[in-house]
């Protein structure tokens, strides 16, 4: 069976995360105890990690030790309140340290990548209103299918109206369309920036990714990043490329996750 190493992110020292006894990372200017893995030396993005967050450890990985793994491992991250289950049927009700993923499954046999399940979009009305006011006005038919909200309209309305569309623009010509069209009509994505993958689809993914988010860093800088909706706008851009940047590269796997509130 290949070997199967996942990092676990987090911002917070937390004991709870300790006693899972899997591999722990630190981001962030908090004080981590001497297990977990800080992303310093080498190559990395720590200055930027305010709006990169979790984003900040996985190009560290990539440039400072993702080659020393063999081409047969299997390598993943998870986050401090989001875990990988062990099976799509697991007793939620168990200890959490029982029910994570450890082992590699079988039904990953015939794949390369793992990535969450993924979530449905909704919105409600007021919200709309609110929040979605210019997409209404410029699209009036999405007041007839709320329960089925694209992925671009979710954006708009939570990250900025427009930004997604100017992301895309500088994203690199063989996605950029097929892209486009994935958000503007997809109502569901598969969340948190969580995947595992073999060694050759993860260097290729982040090769794809970050020269991406430089060149948006080039559209929307740093200074009028605020609130909690846009602080986090390169990690929030990355999750929504993900969803499909492995959908298009990969023979992937929907795998089952939890969420878990760990202090």
């Amino acid at each position: 069976m290949n070997k199967l190493e996942i990092y676990c992110i987090t911002n917070k020292d937390s004991e709870k995360l300790d006693n899972l006894d899997i591999n722990l990372v630190g981001v962030g200017t908090g004080k981590f105890k001497s297990n977990y893995i800080r992303c310093e030396g080498g190559e990395n993005i720590n200055n930027k990690e305010k709006n990169y967050s979790e984003l900040a450890f996985h190009y560290w990985f990539w440039k400072n030790k993702l080659s020393k793994y063999s081409e047969d491992e299997w390598i993943g991250f998870c986050q401090r309140r989001r875990f990988w289950l062990k099976s799509k049927n697991e007793d939620l009700n168990k200890p959490l340290k029982d029910i994570i993923l450890r082992e590699v499954p079988n039904d990953w046999h015939k794949h390369n990548a793992v990535i969450c399940e993924s979530i449905h979009l909704g919105t409600k009305f007021m919200k709309l209103i609110k929040r979605g006011w210019r997409n209404l006005i410029r699209d009036p038919k999405i007041l007839f299918n709320l329960k089925n909200s694209s992925i671009k309209l979710h954006f708009d309305m939570h990250h900025g109206f427009g930004i997604l569309d100017k992301a895309i623009d500088v994203l690199k010509k063989e996605d950029r369309e097929e892209f486009r069209n994935y958000v503007n009509n997809r109502s569901f994505y598969n969340p948190h920036i969580m995947f595992i993958a073999k060694k050759n689809i993860m260097e290729k993914y982040f090769n794809d990714v970050f020269p991406w988010l430089f060149e948006c860093e080039k559209v929307f800088g740093f200074e009028n990043l605020k609130g909690y909706d846009q602080t986090r706008l390169y990690a929030y851009l990355s999750e929504r490329y993900l969803s499909f940047w492995f959908k298009k590269y990969s023979n992937y796997i929907e795998w089952p996750w939890i969420f878990k509130d760990i202090n």
